[in-house]
């Protein structure tokens, strides 16, 4: 990316005031080359009056340009306690995680919390230094990168062990907003909004999370953590959490630490952070007061995408739809045109990042 080239600053040809005076025959020296430091000055000065007179002319970047290492080297510094003090509001941060290759999807997704009027308390966790550079580039100080950075070539791709690294670091960055003493919701980019979620954080509890299941359950069901399945555990989604800074919520992340390492991933076994998750929560049930959020406003994409039965019959009540049961870049965007769902083609602007 251009901002690791080096660039020679110009004060360097100026250093001396006097040198480039002929009225100073002690400095004064014949040229040696056909580009004298009289001539490229005279150059620098015709390069300014043409972009002055004639806009259209493009000059070469860099001649001008301040050397963009010192900028990139100062979010390469930049805290997750410093970023969470930055962009926090009334206590309270919204955190995704992204490597370079879902950037749009980052976009869609903040385009819709722009909406909601949210999203000055979007902080971005780079996975990737190209991410953490071009999300500040864009949006000063709502991009934080803790270190050390997964595969960026691998993080992406479901299944492998750089997804693994890439979803395992989850928890951790959960755990120290938390430690922090911030409330914490965080998404992954794949979602969209459709309305605040925020009033349906009711009351004080410690952890509130979705099911991932599809099968319908009565609008009015109960918001206690659902029975295990066939495997002994639970199916809630590990992508739409809502964290307060409570004994119970850190907990619950601790324990989710602790059996992703009891569950490393492997070639036989291409493990995700989710079960994993669902352990911690089923291991700590009766610790930890848990919060189921309502189906038909954070439904799972495998029941708002698949029962359009339901959707009609719960329309008006979505709240963050959640494009997951499908895998791959491409056939995830499509899902979303095809729902109305991709914004960044028609809505850049509204984003805080514009057209990317």
């Amino acid at each position: 990316m251009s901002g690791f080239l080096h660039q020679r600053p110009l004060h360097s040809v100026l250093s001396d005031p006097y040198s480039l005076s002929p009225r100073s025959p002690t400095n004064y020296q014949k040229p040696t080359t056909m580009l004298s430091r009289t001539t490229f000055l005279l150059l620098l000065i015709l390069l300014v009056l043409l972009g002055v007179i004639f806009p259209w002319i493009s000059i070469p970047q860099g001649l001008f340009s301040t050397n963009s290492k010192l900028s990139d080297s100062k979010w390469k510094d930049y805290t997750l306690s410093e970023a969470v003090a930055n962009v926090a509001q009334n206590g309270t941060v919204i955190v995704c995680a992204v490597s370079q290759p879902y950037l749009p999807f980052l976009n869609n997704w903040l385009i819709s919390i722009v909406r909601q009027k949210h999203q000055e308390k979007v902080l971005v966790i780079a996975e990737d230094y190209a991410t953490l550079y071009k999300v500040n580039e864009k949006w000063p100080g709502h991009a934080v990168l803790v270190p050390p950075a997964p595969d960026a070539q691998t993080a992406h791709k479901f299944g492998s062990q750089g997804f693994f690294n890439f979803t395992s670091r989850r928890p951790r960055h959960l755990l120290q907003i938390l430690e922090l003493g911030y409330n914490v919701m965080y998404n992954d980019v794949d979602m969209v909004w459709l309305a605040d979620p925020f009033p349906y954080l009711q009351g004080e509890h410690d952890v509130y999370f979705t099911d991932d299941m599809a099968a319908v359950k009565p609008l009015k069901h109960t918001h206690n953590l659902p029975p295990p399945g066939k495997k002994g555990r639970t199916y809630i989604c590990s992508c739409m959490i809502y964290l307060r800074p409570t004994s119970g919520a850190k907990l619950v992340m601790k324990k989710w630490i602790e059996e992703l390492q009891a569950q490393p991933w492997s070639k036989a076994k291409k493990a995700n952070d989710q079960p994993a998750f669902n352990w911690a929560l089923n291991k700590t049930a009766g610790q930890v007061d848990l919060y189921l959020l309502p189906q038909a406003a954070f439904p799972t994409g495998g029941l708002y995408f698949k029962n359009q039965t339901w959707v009609q019959e719960t329309k008006g009540m979505h709240v963050i739809i959640h494009n997951n049961y499908i895998t791959g870049f491409e056939k995830k965007i499509k899902r979303f045109h095809d729902f109305g769902l991709w914004l960044v083609d028609d809505h850049a602007s509204e984003s805080p990042l514009g057209r990317l």
